[in-house]
């Protein structure tokens, strides 16, 4: 039986030092000069213990990454190594920083092979995340540039191996472990002639960096929605319309729901009394109720403390025109208006009604959401400009009358959620509602659909409701799996697009 042998990954002591400028010598022959002196490593341990990383292989210590905090904006794009360390005596580190600037990482060449120094690089990485630090950066060599500087600049050599059409063994290693090159420096470090004096600016980016942590207030990752299934029904009047809405704010509202989505054009109920005019007649009738129904949600939003999107109701616009309109109803008390950008034949013919023109992604406390009434969802180059200005939740209210119709709002929607690497939530209307034209009957089944990675269900979808029944749904979705999706997932759809071969312009009117 072959022996096992240990790795272990722990922070430097000061008594591995002789292995340390062992594993030193062996790694860099042609630098004998600049081997770290123990009071080197002494300083480092007494001003940033936690920073210096170190690998053993069967109990030997055989690799080492030493780190400073430094306060980026003190030093630039511009600086050398020896600004950046202090002229070696590390003063220039600052706890109150916020970059985790790497100095020296190597490992013994005879222990190479086991991929030791990524594990020192993913430890910076975990370091870097717990110090809630902006970023990692340091200043990595191209020993193999002086093959090529005859025929190639740093840029252009830089490129070769980022295709692979060259190989740099630390260039490659450092892109390889999601690393980019920021910068190329130049005197970075005096005498490094395999490099031509050039380096790599490199820097990792902690996507869980928070500027500023808040006690209060601040902005939350576990998202919780609270859709609402509708069944149509008659109301006497639109106080009893509102009461019945209010029933499933509050309802949602005790489950700590973060969202309330109401579908598109609920308050049809509300046309009833006017099923003896022409259809057309009849909705700019219902846009009556548009305003008062406005402020009556956005009233709730505050009372029940949840952030209310209102489906969608019919709004006249003061050229006359008829747009499809929907509100999002902050807790805060703020409103903003969305509007249906493209209409159906059934819209257009029936009640005379026109697209909108505004596509923008809302603020809110739980992050940055768009909202795609219906029709819309089946476009995707609606969700892909939402997704472009930052959308993490996609609320799409919708109304069909057959479950095809419904079925391609729900492909399209589970379609957007990967590729624009969101959560898309859909709710709708259920039950029949005779003597309102336009309206007999419906199909609906609301659902939460999340992208298709190892962190979500491997069907994408979160959730969903009976079909066809009166309900509610409440679902939890997590952002942060979202920013992890964004830069490792298994396939990468916004970072991935090929800009240099086609590209998506809002149109702004």
């Amino acid at each position: 039986m072959n022996e096992v042998v240990a790795v272990e990954l722990r922070n430097l002591r000061l008594e591995d030092y002789l292995d340390l400028r062992t594993s030193m010598q062996k790694s860099y022959p042609q630098w004998l000069n600049s081997i770290w002196e123990e009071h080197h490593i002494r300083k480092l341990l007494e001003v940033f213990p936690e920073g210096q990383l170190c690998v053993l292989h069967d109990g030997k210590m055989v690799g080492t990454a030493l780190s400073l905090i430094v306060d980026y904006k003190d030093y630039g794009d511009k600086h050398t190594y020896a600004q950046i360390t202090g002229n070696y005596n590390f003063e220039t580190h600052n706890p109150d920083g916020d970059i985790l600037y790497g100095i020296d990482v190597f490992i013994h060449p005879e222990h190479r092979g086991l991929r030791l120094g990524r594990r020192l690089y993913d430890a910076r990485k975990e370091l870097c995340e717990s110090l809630n630090l902006r970023a990692i950066m340091f200043g990595g060599r191209i020993p193999n540039y002086r093959k090529y500087a005859d025929e190639l600049k740093p840029k252009e050599y830089i490129g070769k191996v980022r295709q692979r059409e060259i190989h740099d063994p630390v260039l490659n290693f450092q892109l390889s472990n999601d690393f980019h090159v920021r910068k190329v420096l130049t005197d970075y470090l005096p005498g490094d002639k395999e490099s031509m004096d050039y380096a790599t600016l490199m820097e990792w980016n902690n996507i869980y960096y928070q500027e500023k942590e808040l006690l209060v207030n601040a902005k939350k990752t576990v998202i919780r929605l609270g859709l609402v299934q509708w069944q149509m029904r008659h109301f006497k009047d639109f106080n009893a319309f509102c009461e019945q809405a209010e029933y499933f704010i509050d309802a949602v509202s005790d489950y700590q729901s973060d969202f309330a989505l109401f579908p598109e054009f609920f308050n049809a109920p509300l046309m009833a009394p006017y099923n003896h005019l022409s259809a057309a007649d009849a909705i700019r009738k219902l846009a009556e109720f548009t305003e008062p129904l406005k402020e009556k949600l956005a009233e709730f939003a505050i009372a029940y403390n949840v952030n209310i999107i209102t489906g969608s109701m019919p709004e006249i616009q003061a050229d006359g025109s008829l747009l499809n309109v929907g509100f999002l109803c902050r807790r805060d008390g703020t409103t903003e208006k969305y509007e249906k950008i493209h209409i159906t034949p059934s819209e257009k013919s029936s009640w005379g009604m026109v697209g909108g023109n505004q596509v923008k992604v809302f603020d809110t406390d739980c992050g940055k959401i768009g909202i795609l009434i219906c029709y819309d969802v089946e476009f995707p180059e609606l969700s892909r400009i939402l997704a472009d200005q930052g959308m993490q939740i996609l609320f799409v209210p919708f109304l069909t009358d057959t479950q095809n119709g419904y079925m391609r709002v729900r492909s399209c929607a589970q379609a957007r959620a990967i590729e624009n690497e969101c959560y898309v939530a859909i709710a709708g209307c259920v039950g029949n509602l005779p003597k309102v034209n336009n309206m007999d009957i419906q199909f609906a089944q609301a659902a939460i659909f999340t992208p298709s990675d190892f962190a979500f269900p491997t069907n994408g979808i979160k959730a969903e409701a009976t079909p066809n029944t009166e309900m509610t749904l409440i679902g939890d979705v997590d952002l942060n799996p979202l920013l992890e999706l964004h830069s490792f997932g298994s396939v990468r759809n916004l970072k991935d697009r090929r800009k240099d071969v086609y590209e998506l312009t809002l149109k702004v009117k």
